[in-house]
């Protein structure tokens, strides 16, 4: 039987299926549809440096490729991970040529442009500055720290988003009909198809193709949720230890915590862990956790965010797993408090602006004669012998230096207490200043 892969058996599906025209696209629709940015710059046929940042798979290569057609323009691709800086004057070379024999201007599209280093990334500024090159590159990281501000001041940044199910299921039913319509998917395995790419249309096509092989090698004409299992050696997301991913399901996980939702916070750590996250550096956030949104709170937090890591040393995976899971929950429904977290980075702020105070001199230790008469020690109040174990009036601050008060209780778990408590020791601090 002649079908699209028969007539060519070395293009892989993600090729073949690559849109022709902007129509075609499936996906982007806040930078391709009506009166969006990328419609109108193609409309205008005027071509403008940019930055496409986004997840893998959601079209940036074809983005690109789509423009050098309607721009009638040269197309020259290079990967960050092969090429130098040879390379970049070899297609800077190629750009002159093109532009002295034709007129034509040029598409210079550089994959994974973060992966160039400053030099690397400077060689492009004098062609971009001189309208030789249009450079569009593509990134999974944030340009923000990838890309070098001079050239991304040069180019506008659009951020492109994964493709949700409804526009995989779209691409799954392109595929399907064009590239292989004899076979037949239960919604079950259509499901988990769209469910595996995870957002990246590419994903999705190679594993068609890797499930159109094993339905031909096993002869079978419908493919269910049970066949995928056999065939499909994993069901691994689409996780990146470094990069933007990660940190976006960190950061998930810490305002989950902090917003006290203990499902949501329980979703992101199982996430994060099933995708291959190390469970110690899990357990590192968890104790941030403690110390910066519950606080004072509860301080029994901390204590159980150093346990549950404790556990996990012992046990590993994924026993250990469990304790970083309570941790998490108890971190959800604790009070909170990120009074100490702002008192600390207030201080923090001060000590490095201010002069280097000297230490009062009845706060100095006096352990020879020679401090003593010098009046080290002299005139301190032993806190324990003053009523309530408080030398009411005492200033422990550096001469000088005005009053602060960095910390500030919340009314919320035992912090209620402690604010109570500081209340009465301020008053009786008035009452001190007011008899002296």
């Amino acid at each position: 039987m002649t079908d699209l892969f028969t007539a060519a058996p070395h293009a892989p599906l993600a090729e073949l299926l690559r849109p022709k025209t902007l129509d075609e696209v499936i996906g982007q629709a806040h930078l391709i549809g009506a009166g969006k940015p990328l419609r109108l710059a193609f409309a205008s046929r005027t071509p403008h440096s940019m930055i496409l940042w986004g997840p893998p798979g959601v079209g940036k290569t074809t983005l690109a490729r789509l423009m050098a057609d309607a721009f009638d323009a040269e197309f020259i691709a290079l990967s960050a991970v092969f090429s130098g800086v040879k390379d970049i004057r070899a297609a800077v070379e190629q750009a002159e040529l093109t532009l002295a024999q034709s007129g034509r201007r040029t598409i210079l599209f550089v994959d994974e442009v973060h992966r160039f280093n400053k030099a690397q990334q400077d060689a492009f500024l004098p062609y971009v500055e001189r309208g030789l090159l249009t450079f569009i590159g593509a990134t999974t990281e944030n340009p923000s720290f990838e890309v070098n501000s001079a050239l991304l001041s040069r180019a506008s940044v659009y951020v492109l988003q994964s493709l949700s199910e409804m526009e995989l299921a779209e691409l799954f039913e392109r595929a399907r009909g064009l590239a292989f319509p004899e076979l037949e998917f239960d919604d079950d395995a259509k499901s988990r198809l769209v469910g595996y790419a995870d957002g990246d249309a590419r994903r999705l096509l190679n594993v068609l193709e890797t499930v159109r092989t094993a339905a031909q090698i096993s002869n079978r004409r419908t493919v269910s949720a049970d066949f995928l299992a056999e065939a499909l050696a994993s069901d691994l997301r689409r996780f990146d230890k470094g990069g933007d991913a990660f940190y976006d399901q960190i950061s998930a996980l810490h305002k989950s915590v902090r917003g006290s939702d203990p499902d949501a916070a329980l979703y992101w750590l199982v996430r994060m862990l099933d995708g291959g996250a190390d469970p110690l550096y899990m357990g590192r956030r968890i104790v941030r956790m403690a110390s910066e949104d519950v606080g004072l709170a509860d301080p029994r937090a901390l204590d159980i965010a150093l346990g549950a890591c404790a556990v996990y040393e012992r046990l590993g995976s994924p026993e250990g797993e469990l304790a970083l899971a309570e941790a998490v929950i108890y971190m959800a429904v604790a009070p909170k408090s990120n009074a100490a977290y702002l008192a600390y980075n207030s201080a923090r702020a001060f000590i490095r602006k201010d002069k280097s105070r000297p230490v009062p001199e009845h706060l100095r230790n006096a352990p020879t004669k020679l401090m003593q008469e010098l009046g080290f020690g002299a005139e301190y109040r032993y806190a324990h012998d003053e009523p309530e174990a408080y030398a009411a009036g005492e200033n422990y601050l550096p001469d000088g230096m005005a009053k602060v008060q960095w910390y500030r209780p919340t009314p919320r778990g035992l912090e209620l207490k402690i604010k109570e408590k500081l209340a009465h020791l301020r008053e009786l601090d008035r009452k001190a200043n007011r008899k002296d």
